[in-house]
């Protein structure tokens, strides 16, 4: 018997001798005619995608004439031409791997909607505590006193927001002005509210603090507290902090030119005051909001008082800048009749004649 093995195909054939037992079988096909194929078949270049195949096994040995040669049913079968070997892993079904292929799509879905869901809840934990203000603990003080809301203010620029008017009574509440504590008291001795600006100025000064829109004068008389002097003290209450301004820079020229003056308020029979209406005096004028607080000194014998008078400028500095401006107005502005702290008084002084008629003003 002659067998033959053909390599390249990795397959297995027997062809009996003649007068043999299995050429009587005839169990298989004779050989094709023509010449047998190569056993050394020229070797091709793998591709780059082909998958590798396995090697073939080896041939079995061959018998010898003592051995029986195997039967065709004991030969192992030929593997099939043209199967392809894969790796090692078996390939899923179509049907399986399209059921994993769908599971994954709806964990992945799943995983991509609890994200979300807390992205959102993270975003509204982060608004609502941006949202919410930090809270101070209070802490417990014993013996704190409680704390009352500090009182509105306005401002002292205009009668819009400062629209109660004057009254004696808030300039001078009583028969005695006391401005430092330990200090002598000036003594109240008359006061004055009236509608009429023109009833303490004259000439060309009273017009003036009409047409700018003056409706309200307060003032009093007072006598000092070392007996020697006496003063008129008030407020003009004008339309705003311009007209005040502008009153008070055309009140100087207008003394200087004897166009009018400032006016003392006389009181009854027998106290003495006459000599404010008639005795050359020292006047002083300043600008707080839409205010114009005036001081007008005299000694009280009458005489003309001398220039650089230290005691004339204190008693003009009591009345304008610690009683009128710091006392009165700072209160009325504290106690809600303005916003904010004013800009700080501005004023001048001067000094102007007294005579029996208006229209008369003697030089100092």
């Amino acid at each position: 018997m002659v067998y033959r093995y053909e390599s390249d195909e990795d397959a297995f054939e027997e062809y009996p001798e003649p007068g043999s037992d299995l050429s009587v079988l005839g169990a298989g096909p004779p050989p094709p005619a023509g010449p047998s194929p190569s056993r050394f078949p020229t070797p091709s270049l793998p591709r780059a995608n082909q998958l590798s195949l396995p090697s073939s096994p080896p041939p079995p040995p061959l018998p010898t004439r003592a051995e029986a040669p195997p039967t065709r049913a004991e030969m192992p079968p030929a593997t099939p031409r043209g199967q392809v070997y894969t790796s090692a892993s078996p390939i899923e079904p179509p049907a399986r791997r399209g059921g994993g292929r769908l599971w994954q799509v709806l964990i992945g879905g799943a995983a991509v909607l609890v994200l979300l869901a807390l992205c959102g809840l993270g975003a509204a934990a982060l608004l609502d505590n941006r949202d919410q203000q930090p809270q101070a603990t209070p802490t417990f003080q014993p013996n704190a006193a409680p704390t009352s809301a500090a009182p509105e203010r306005l401002t002292l620029d205009s009668r819009d927001t400062d629209q109660a008017p004057l009254t004696a009574k808030e300039l001078f509440p009583g028969k005695e002005l006391r401005l430092n504590g330990g200090q002598p008291s000036y003594q109240v001795l008359k006061t004055q509210s009236s509608a009429s600006c023109a009833v303490a100025a004259t000439g060309e000064v009273a017009d003036l603090l009409v047409r700018l829109g003056c409706n309200q004068i307060v003032r009093a008389t007072l006598r000092t507290p070392d007996g020697e002097h006496l003063v008129t003290a008030g407020l003009f209450n004008l339309t705003d902090k311009v007209s005040a301004e502008r009153a008070r820079d055309r009140i100087r020229p207008l003394l200087d030119e004897r166009q009018g003056r400032f006016r003392g308020l006389t009181g009854g029979e027998g106290d003495g005051t006459d000599v404010l209406a008639s005795a050359p005096a020292r006047v002083g004028w300043q600008v707080r909001g839409h205010y114009l607080a005036y001081a007008l000194v005299v000694q009280k014998d009458g005489a003309a008082i001398k220039a650089g008078d230290a005691k004339v400028g204190e008693i003009l500095f009591d009345m304008i800048e610690l009683h009128l401006s710091r006392g009165v107005l700072q209160q009325r502005a504290d106690g809600g009749s303005a916003a904010q702290p004013t800009a700080a008084p501005t004023g001048s002084s001067g000094t102007q004649g007294g005579s029996t008629d208006d229209g008369d003003l003697p030089g100092n």
